[in-house]
């Protein structure tokens, strides 16, 4: 419903607007006493208005200062966006890109792949429940509808499909029914940093304030030649720099952004002085942010544009262009920049000095394996057997009792021993053993019971390692075995959108096998010179999941078969990588 019709004569009722108050209190019950009473507050006049949309739907639409804030269509009743502004919480909220909110305007639902899925996991909905949409970084719901499925249809689809029947959004008809006034800036902790991983690959989707881009951030037009890039000079000069890393040590008193402004600065710099050739010029200026700035950001920290005050690789380089002629940006074809030439004699080039950081030396140990470093040993894994209820019998003579866990051999030494003690090998062929009263309840099944009289040896011992529970050992080097019910978690390695054509690669499960998400990350993201991020795992409390920009597959398949000598079988996910053009499979 994004097109209203004309509205009939308005009607103020005092038992419409009692019965508005229960309807309101019975479909979201999230609402407090306080929050129902300033929403609908018994002394203010309340409007009700018959409207029509454009498919000739009827539908009645409740007015408060001018606004509309609920409307009812086919006897459900729904919050408008002015209302979920004031109350966001009301409604499960689903998340995606502000380019999305101009195709929900027009018309449009929202799709799955366009759902971005915050660190704390989708929204719990069910089919046909009442949910709402927002975008990143801002708490404010810019649409609502119905879901087209439950949260656990859309995990199971891969997020595909359609996910949001959309029905009003902020800049709509009903919208412009009121007072026309822009949704508020609500920070949203649950979506901050999610950007990070897309990073530089959607500037050129943003626009800025005003349509020009301005030359250096916090600066004013023309007087932005006079004031000097924040940051430029702490890295300058060495006594400076010394007073800077006297005060990491202690309390870091700077805002996060003045941070990132520093980070980004180092990295610049350090990048240019240690690690671009003359030779590699013209150099595009999304390679030099992903091979080169990327590998020299200190371990620990991660570099983030879009938190930084510059927001804009462009900007930033423009502001080293401008300001201290650090490099030369040019634009060599059609939205695409590049860096064209760099003075390697500047002054502050020069006097830059590369900060040592032992966490990069550590990385650099633990990505390459050099010595010093304790190599990474996978764990020994041996498949054990639990003796279960219905098989405690057949092991009561060897005083194995419930829970008891076997190796494989050491169940076949005593099922042997029980079949020669208890002379149940076929005096005619002795390939086959005589089914008696045990075996018969421990391993037939009940249409077996009249038909099997005896069993091959093979099929006698494959019987009752089904019949057992699986367990599996973990031993690793210096230290005890491990023993755990069930089969063990294989490392999973998954692929999914986000945004429009944007992927990443997800790694979970590592711990399982000793390795640390943190070390495995920062060697991806060397190999790749991709963002990388840690997040925690839904429904899990002690794991993250190693989340990484692009199709990976590949890389995370060599980093974990060559370097950390992990068996393929214990590896889920290896047919996701990207096939090239004219392989078959």
């Amino acid at each position: 419903v994004h097109r209203w019709g004309l509205c009939l004569q308005p009607n103020t009722v005092q038992d419409v607007w009692r019965k508005l108050k229960a309807d309101i209190s019975t479909a979201f019950p999230s609402l407090s006493v306080e929050e129902l009473s300033e929403l609908v507050p018994n002394k203010e006049e309340l409007n009700v208005v018959k409207i029509y949309a454009h498919k000739g739907d009827a539908v009645t639409l409740y007015m408060l200062h001018k606004n509309p804030v609920f409307f009812e269509l086919e006897k459900c009743l729904y919050p408008t966006v002015y209302t979920l502004w004031h109350y966001p919480h009301v409604l499960p909220t689903f998340t995606t890109w502000p380019p999305v909110l101009q195709k929900l305007a027009g018309g449009a639902d929202l799709m799955l792949p366009g759902v971005v899925v915050p660190l704390s996991g989708l929204p719990e909905v069910k089919k046909g429940d009442c949910c709402a949409v927002k975008v990143v970084s801002n708490r404010a719901p810019m649409a609502v509808g119905t879901a087209t499925m439950s949260s656990a249809e859309m995990r199971s689809l891969g997020m595909k499909g359609r996910g949001v029947s959309v029905l009003h959004t902020y800049m709509d008809s009903l919208w412009a029914f009121g007072d026309k006034s822009g949704p508020p800036s609500i920070p949203d902790v649950d979506t901050e940093g999610v950007e990070a991983m897309y990073g530089e690959e959607e500037e050129d989707d943003e626009a800025t304030e005003g349509g020009e881009e301005e030359p250096c951030p916090n600066s004013d037009g023309d007087k932005a030649t006079d004031a000097p890039c924040p940051g430029i000079q702490e890295l300058s000069l060495a006594d400076r720099e010394e007073g800077e890393h006297g005060k990491e040590e202690g309390e870091d008193l700077r805002s996060p952004q003045e941070q990132m402004d520093a980070l980004l600065l180092q990295c610049f710099l350090q990048a240019l002085k240690s690690k671009v050739k003359k030779s590699e010029l013209p150099l595009l200026t999304s390679s030099f942010l992903r091979i080169h700035m990327f590998s020299c950001c200190p371990s620990g920290k991660q570099l983030d544009i879009k938190k930084s005050s510059y927001k804009k690789l462009s900007k930033f380089l423009q502001c080293m262009q401008q300001q201290h002629s650090l490099v030369r940006v040019e634009e060599l074809s059609k939205g695409v920049e590049s860096i064209v030439e760099v003075d390697w004699k500047n002054s502050e080039l020069r006097s830059f000095r590369t900060p040592k950081d032992p966490g990069i030396e550590e990385a650099s140990v633990e990505v390459g394996g050099a010595e010093g470093e304790k190599p990474y040993h996978p764990p020994e894994i041996t498949t054990l057997y639990s003796v279960s209820s219905r098989l405690e019998p057949l092991f009561q003579d060897a005083k194995k009792r419930k829970g008891t866990v076997l190796q494989p051999a050491e169940v076949r030494a005593i099922i042997t021993d029980y079949v020669k003690r208890n002379e149940l090998v076929d005096e005619n062929n002795k390939n086959y053993v005589i089914i008696n009263p045990i075996l018969c309840d421990c391993l037939l099944e009940k249409s077996e019971y009249q038909e099997v009289e005896a069993l091959k040896w093979d099929d006698l011992f494959s019987r009752t390692l089904y019949k057992m529970q699986h367990c599996h050992q973990l031993v690793f080097p210096g230290q005890p075995p491990i023993v755990k019910k069930g089969h063990i978690e294989p490392i999973d390695i998954s692929v999914a959108s986000r945004g429009s054509n944007k992927k990443v690669t997800m790694i979970k499960n590592l711990e399982v096998y000793g390795l640390d998400p943190m070390a495995v990350s920062v060697a991806l993201q060397h190999r790749v010179q991709a963002s990388s991020a840690l997040n925690p795992v839904p429904g899990s409390k002690d794991r993250v999941l190693v989340q990484i920009q692009g199709n990976q597959v590949q890389q995370v398949c060599k980093l974990l078969l060559d370097k950390y000598q992990i068996p393929c079988k214990y590896i889920q996910g290896l047919d996701n990588k990207v096939q090239k053009p004219g392989r078959k499979k």
